[in-house]
């Protein structure tokens, strides 16, 4: 399976039965879980269930927005006489009239009167209704489709940068491997020259004798051998391969192994007894930062 970032963006847009416009906007960035966030136009919420519902089989992680824009067509309203109302200012103005002897009064100036006229509201059809929902479910799940092919191109680039920071990571394993290598004997050199400096003579085996000498530098090198940390480093980076292979939601695994690669490198750094090893370990623990910031990008 292709992994995936969690960083992606998708569109969709079209036209609903009744003749509204609207667009799906679906935006991701890194999360610790899936965090999903609607915002959809009033009267619309019975959506939600089914959206999150749909966006939890196809994500696992990322803070994801969705945002459906709706426009509809601006209609002038239809107006429709109120009978009661009608009735009774016809009445009142003919009676008006004729105590003052005028003329009848005129239609349009019946229908001006306050109350005479109202918007008529149309009765909710629930099968167009259940129409427009179906349709802008269809169309969200059409814009989800679109943001999982977004998120696994970014996660395509992102596993090349993963595995190049391994092998970056692997390669200074081996050196650190070579240089610790030389330790043991540096460290026998070390302790003779100090030694014979303490003891003012160039030759210390006259004054100490080897089979103590030999007992020293095999303390000093039991505390820096680093051969534990450097197999555990090479365990580490082959768990991280494997799961590039894998696939699909790796990516809190692949942060959790990235701590075990800082405490090995830790480690290496504390027990180096070498200028060599020390300048290697940092670079290692700066690899192992660059490959724990882009592991937080992963699904």
């Amino acid at each position: 399976m292709t992994l995936a970032s969690m960083t992606g963006f998708a569109r969709e847009s079209g036209t609903l039965p009744d003749g509204a416009s609207f667009v799906w906007e679906l935006r991701s960035v890194n999360g610790r879980g899936l965090d999903l966030r609607l915002r959809v136009p009033n009267g619309l919420d019975a959506l939600e269930p089914a959206l999150r519902e749909a966006a939890g089989k196809r994500l696992k992680r990322g803070n994801v927005s969705a945002t459906l824009t709706l426009k509809r067509e601006e209609r002038a309203p239809r107006l429709t006489p109120d009978p009661a109302a009608l009735d009774q200012a016809i009445a009142l103005a003919t009676s008006v009239a004729q105590r003052l002897n005028a003329p009848p009064p005129r239609a349009e100036a019946i229908l001006a009167l306050p109350g005479v006229l109202r918007a008529e509201i149309a009765e909710p059809d629930e099968a167009a209704e259940e129409a427009k929902r179906a349709a802008l479910l269809a169309a969200f799940e059409t814009a989800l489709g679109g943001l999982v092919g977004s998120r696994a191109r970014e996660g395509a680039q992102l596993n090349a940068i993963l595995a190049g920071l391994l092998d970056e990571i692997a390669a200074l394993r081996e050196a650190a491997g070579a240089e610790a290598a030389t330790q043991p004997e540096a460290q026998r050199q070390r302790l003779m020259e100090n030694l014979a400096k303490l003891l003012g003579e160039p030759d210390v085996r006259s004054r100490v004798p080897e089979e103590r000498l030999a007992q020293e530098v095999a303390m000093l090198a039991q505390r820096s051998d680093v051969r534990e940390e450097l197999d555990r480093l090479a365990a580490h980076v082959a768990e991280a391969r494997r799961l590039l292979v894998a696939g699909d939601a790796v990516g809190r695994k692949l942060e959790f192994l990235t701590q075990e690669f800082v405490r090995e490198a830790n480690t290496l750094c504390s027990k180096s007894a070498s200028v060599g090893l020390t300048r290697i370990g940092l670079d290692l623990k700066a690899a192992i930062e660059r490959l724990r910031e882009q592991a937080a990008n992963v699904e």
